[in-house]
C-alpha cells in the first residue's frame, strides 16, 4: 500500500483538536507533520490522537511555534531541533525515522521563521540563517541516499504564481529575493517540490489569511511544501491540497498538503 504523508500548520492544536481528529479520520494519513502546535509537550492532546491509532512525538513551546509528528508507524528514531542552532530555543524542527518496506524513510516537520517585518534587524536575518542551517542539514541527510521528506510551513512563496497578487507580496519576507534564493538552494541540492512535480495548476494555495475576506476571495499563497529527496520523489504517486478543511468551523488559516509515496515497488 502507498504511504500517505501530510503536512499541516494547525495554528494551535488545542484550539483545532476537533478539526484535527475529524481530518485524521477522513484523510487517514500514515505520517503527519504538524506545525504551530502552540503548546508545551505536556499539554499536547495526545490521548485523543492516540485513540485513533497514531503515535505522537512533539517538540513543543508555550504559546507559539512547536512542531509534531503523528504516525501510524512507530518511529525508530526521533531528533528534536535543527542542528547548528546553539542557543536557539525556538521549537521549529522535529525529525522521525520510520521503517518501511525496503528500508526507511525520514520525515521532518519544519516551521520556518516568518521573518517579517523584513527590515527588522533580528527577524529577517534569523530567517535566512535558519534557512542556511536547513540547507546544511538537507545536504547531510541527502548523503545517506534514503527517502527523505522535508515537510512543513516554509513561509516561502517560491514563484509569482504561488500568490494571488505578487505586488502585494514583493516586499514581504516570504517573497523577497534572498528568501526565494535560499529555497532554490534546497532545490539545487536535488530536492523536489512534490506539489509542483505533480501539478502546474494555478491558482494553487495552502494559506488564506483570516483578515479581509481572503478565503472567499481566494486571496491565498502557497507556503506549505513537501520537499522530497530523489529516493522519495522516485516513489511519488500523487499530491493533493485538501483545501475543503478551510471551510470547517474554527479552521486553521493553512490547509493540509498530502503526498502518496509507493513503497511496494
Amino acid at each position: 500500500m502507498p504511504i500517505k504523508i501530510a503536512t499541516w500548520n494547525i495554528n494551535g492544536v488545542r484550539a483545532r483538536i476537533d478539526n484535527l481528529l475529524a481530518w485524521l479520520r477522513e484523510s487517514a494519513p500514515d505520517i503527519v507533520a504538524l506545525q504551530e502546535i502552540k503548546t508545551v509537550d505536556e499539554s499536547f492532546p495526545r490521548s485523543e490522537i492516540e485513540a485513533l491509532g497514531y503515535h505522537v512525538e512533539t517538540h513543543g513551546q508555550k504559546g507559539f511555534n512547536g512542531v509534531a509528528l503523528l504516525s501510524k508507524i512507530r518511529p525508530d528514531e526521533v531528533n528534536r531541533g535543527l542542528p547548528g542552532g546553539e542557543g536557539d530555543e525556538q521549537a521549529r524542527f522535529i525529525e522521525g525515522v520510520f521503517s518501511v518496506e525496503g528500508g526507511a524513510i525520514r520525515v521532518c516537520s519544519i516551521y520556518l521563521p516568518n521573518g517579517n517585518p523584513a527590515d527588522d534587524p533580528v527577524k529577517y536575518p534569523y530567517k535566512l540563517a535558519w534557512m542556511d542551517r536547513l540547507v546544511a542539514f538537507a545536504e547531510n541527510r541527502l548523503a545517506l541516499e534514503e527517502p527523505l521528506v522535508l515537510a512543513g510551513d516554509y513561509n516561502v512563496i517560491p514563484e509569482p504564481h504561488d500568490c494571488w497578487d505578487v505586488k502585494v507580496w514583493e516586499r514581504d519576507a516570504l517573497y523577497l529575493p534572498p528568501t526565494r534564493q535560499a529555497f532554490r538552494r534546497l532545490e539545487n541540492l536535488g530536492l523536489t517540490d512534490a506539489v509542483r512535480a505533480t501539478s502546474d495548476g494555478v491558482p494553487l494555495y495552502t494559506f488564506w489569511d483570516y483578515q479581509g475576506g481572503c478565503w472567499p476571495k481566494n486571496f491565498g499563497i502557497r507556503i506549505d511544501h513537501l520537499m522530497l529527496s530523489a529516493e522519495a520523489s522516485d516513489r511519488l504517486i500523487s499530491t493533493a491540497v485538501e483545501k475543503h478543511v478551510r471551510n470547517w468551523e474554527k479552521p486553521s488559516d493553512h490547509v493540509p498538503v498530502v503526498a502518496l509515496l509507493d513503497f511496494a515497488a
